[in-house]
């Protein structure tokens, strides 16, 4: 009987082991999921950041010479 009650619990404890891997590789597919959307949108902010990064400078660039002096007095 006591072998009985070992294999028991071994595979009772295989069982939540199965059930806490299916877990974890549910939980990985999503946080996965959530750093490539999260990248997608880290890289649409900096090519909007250098989009108007780049306005700017093209403004600035058209600003009168003695206006630009002034600004930096």
């Amino acid at each position: 009987m006591p072998q009985s009650s070992l294999i028991d619990q071994i595979a009772e404890r295989t069982e939540r082991l199965l059930v806490r891997h299916e877990e974890l590789q549910r939980t990985n597919a999503l946080l996965t999921a959530q750093v490539e959307q999260l990248t997608q949108e880290r890289d649409l902010m900096k090519s909007r950041l250098g989009a108007a990064r780049h306005r700017i400078d093209a403004l600035i660039d058209r600003l009168p010479q003695e206006q630009t002096a002034k600004d930096k007095a």
